[in-house]
């Protein structure tokens, strides 16, 4: 999408409509392409992502713990739903 509003063939507008989505995204997108394009080119291969691996896994084992209690969540048992 953002190549297609670099082409400069159908409006922003145009190209909203035709991928369903707000022309706010398309001219951000655009921006980002602009900006960014030029990093394909440098020298020296793929920055690594900055993050901080502690607090991520800190979340994760949060997430596994769940509300229940410190019961991990994928590893109760659902009962048998008695739906009619």
């Amino acid at each position: 999408m953002a190549l297609e509003a670099l082409k400069g063939e159908e409006t922003v507008s145009e190209l909203a409509s035709r991928f369903g989505v707000h022309p706010t995204m398309i001219h951000q997108w655009r921006r980002a392409l602009l900006e960014g394009a030029s990093g394909v080119f440098d020298r020296g291969g793929r920055k690594r992502p900055e993050s901080d691996e502690e607090p991520v896994k800190g979340r994760h084992a949060k997430i596994d713990r769940g509300a229940g209690g410190g019961q991990p969540f994928f590893g109760r048992k659902l009962k048998p739903w008695g739906g009619t």
